[in-house]
């Protein structure tokens, strides 16, 4: 726990403020929470999440993942999460290191190893793993340069380099070595996860996006759910309530007109469907957002926060994918 301590230490100097700082270090962020609190949903970006003191609840399709410095996390691709600061305080606050992963340097370590096989590349796109002495470590040397600018643009992109090196050849590597084929599953998985994130808002059928991706309509929706956890029609509707909601609170946009806006032509359905994910209504929701006590107990979250939302209790362990786990609660 030593390395734990050295890297949260580093973290708590730099991050002095509950919120997610964005570096003067390319795509990496540090993230710091005195308090734990309601979930939050947002879209995680490819990213490597080390947790140096504290606690997470990362929810995900139907299943729930719970993490802390033992683990380490794995997004392989834009996943629509809901996340919640689990263990926190004033004097001992959580603190994460973020570094999200850079797709062009991770086709260009992947053209240096070995192809990764056919089991390694098809799994969850989201894998929790046991925590490294290694990986503690360069990400420890990474965020110290923070505090040495006349040398961070040059160790930085070497320190990176290694990171992505150690995630590429440790367990679940195949799926980021993948990634860099789009002729590989997930890689084609994530050719048509672009395209829902560019046209959410428009409606789409489930042939139009297996063509997309070149997989047959069976394969493309077994695939799809494996690596996400969900189906392309619930990934979509995670998008764009997400996106309402934002609407609603930064354009003060009323219910229907946010709906109408990110594809729904119903409001009856959107309100539902707002209601399923959020756990109130939109105008109920918002008004507890707006609230002068909302703003004040919420100022440290990072984005949005959400009513409590229920989902089935699911716990990812150490290694395990998210489809493994769901595999394995069916049977």
């Amino acid at each position: 726990m030593m390395a734990h301590r050295e890297l949260a230490g580093q973290i708590a100097r730099y991050a002095e403020r509950d919120g997610i700082l964005d570096t003067s270090i390319p795509r990496l962020a540090l993230v710091r929470s005195g308090q734990s609190g309601e979930p939050v949903h947002m879209v995680q970006r490819p990213a490597l999440c080390i947790i140096a003191q504290g606690g997470k609840r990362v929810l995900l399709g139907n299943a729930v993942i719970d993490y802390g410095p033992a683990s380490y996390l794995v997004a392989s691709l834009d996943l629509p999460i809901t996340g919640a600061v689990t263990q926190a305080s004033a004097d001992a606050p959580y603190l994460c290191f973020c570094l999200y992963l850079d797709p062009a340097l991770l086709s260009e370590i992947a053209l240096t190893l070995p192809p990764p096989s056919a089991a390694a590349a098809d799994g969850a796109a989201m894998t929790l793993h046991p925590m490294t002495p290694e990986l503690i470590d360069a990400a420890t040397r990474l965020t110290a340069l923070l505090g040495d600018p006349a040398n961070a643009p040059l160790l930085a992109p070497l320190i990176e380099r290694e990171l992505l090196v150690r995630l590429m050849t440790g367990p679940g590597g195949g799926m980021l070595r993948a990634i860099a084929s789009s002729e590989s599953r997930i890689g084609q998985i994530a050719q048509a996860i672009a395209w829902l994130k560019a046209h959410f808002r428009e409606p789409f059928s489930g042939p139009q996006l297996a063509a997309l991706a070149g997989m047959s309509l069976s394969s493309f929706h077994d695939h799809f759910r494996r690596t996400t956890a969900m189906t392309p029609l619930q990934y979509q509707k995670q998008l764009r309530l997400q996106e309402a909601r934002a609407l609603m609170l930064a354009d003060r946009l009323d219910a229907a007109e946010a709906g109408f806006r990110v594809g729904y032509d119903s409001p009856s359905q959107f309100s539902r469907e707002y209601r399923r994910l959020f756990g109130a209504p939109p105008l109920r929701d918002i008004g507890r957002l707006r609230s002068p006590r909302a703003v004040s107990e919420d100022a440290h979250a990072w984005q949005v926060v959400s009513a409590t939302h229920v989902l089935a209790d699911l716990t990812l362990a150490p290694g395990e994918g998210v489809h493994d786990h769901l595999a394995t609660a069916r049977r």
